[in-house]
């Protein structure tokens, strides 16, 4: 079993796939990765050898921000913009949706539960 960035990826899958199970990378920047890493996105996580493991795990480390780092960034950025009050910093705030869309209906990912309210005679 492969580990990179701290995580165990599926032996069963093809690299590009598994790649994709660290936090921070997706499809196309795994086909990327192992294009530069000279692996083919074929082969199976159980049939890396280590050196190809060593040359994507050099490749991750030295020019993507994964897992943590990018957690932290990204958390740092929400914290900034509620420190400023910018609008959405007080949506994030406020825990609605930041990028306009719409909630008088939906929206129910943000908000949470419908509360209902007591029936007003």
């Amino acid at each position: 079993m492969a580990r990179i960035a701290g995580v165990d990826l599926p032996r069963n899958k093809r690299v590009v796939i598994g790649l994709t199970y660290i936090y921070g990378i997706g499809k196309s920047n795994a086909s990327k990765i192992l294009a530069e890493a000279g692996v083919d996105e074929n082969t199976r996580v159980n049939d890396l050898t280590e050196e190809q493991v060593k040359a994507i795990r050099n490749i991750i480390q030295t020019l993507h921000k994964v897992e943590g780092a990018l957690k932290s960034e990204i958390n740092m950025n929400i914290k900034r913009l509620m420190d400023i009050n910018s609008y959405r910093g007080l949506r994030h705030r406020r825990g609605l949706p930041s990028n306009g869309q719409r909630t008088r209906t939906n929206a129910r990912t943000r908000k949470g539960r419908k509360r209902l309210v007591g029936g007003k005679k």
